[in-house]
């Protein structure tokens, strides 16, 4: 299990969009994934999780990563989030 301390950079926190996006690539990934947020901890492959989760820009969520492509999972998730999850455009 891999777990990383991460902070939101982007304006919107993990709302709608950013969320979606995060949701679309932790799906991509057979490991488990999972985000906390002040002691909350959510299934990162669900959209309705996360957004329950109100992550806004500049707190923290630990990312938990278990499975046989944690690693690589860890790298795309984290690129994402420092990005301000603003992939693809």
């Amino acid at each position: 299990m891999i777990i990383e301390k991460l902070k939101i950079i982007n304006k919107t926190g993990l709302h709608a969009r950013p969320a979606t996006l995060f949701v679309d690539k932790s799906k991509k990934f057979k490991s488990e994934i999972f985000i906390e947020k002040n002691g909350k901890s959510v299934n990162a492959k669900s959209l309705i999780n996360i957004l329950s989760l109100g992550v806004e820009q500049g707190q923290e969520i630990i990312l938990k990563i278990n499975g046989p492509d944690e690693v690589e999972a860890l790298e795309e998730l984290k690129k994402l989030i420092e990005s301000g999850l603003e992939e693809g455009e």
